[in-house]
């Protein structure tokens, strides 16, 4: 039975864990600090091959 016990408290904690971690990283994403980083990272995919090689100095 203690067992069974330990199992169940430890479930409960990582769910706490979890649940803080989640909001964390939810809290982080909206700081308006960052948005900046964020726009730029947004735009990556769209971003010229040719002139991220320029920019990196490989062309």
């Amino acid at each position: 039975m203690a067992l069974h016990s330990l199992f169940d408290d430890a479930s409960s904690v990582m769910t706490v864990i979890s649940f803080v971690t989640f909001l964390g990283i939810v809290g982080w994403t909206y700081v308006p600090r960052k948005r900046g980083d964020f726009d730029t990272a947004a735009l990556l995919p769209f971003a010229d091959d040719a002139a991220c090689e320029r920019e990196a100095g490989h062309g």
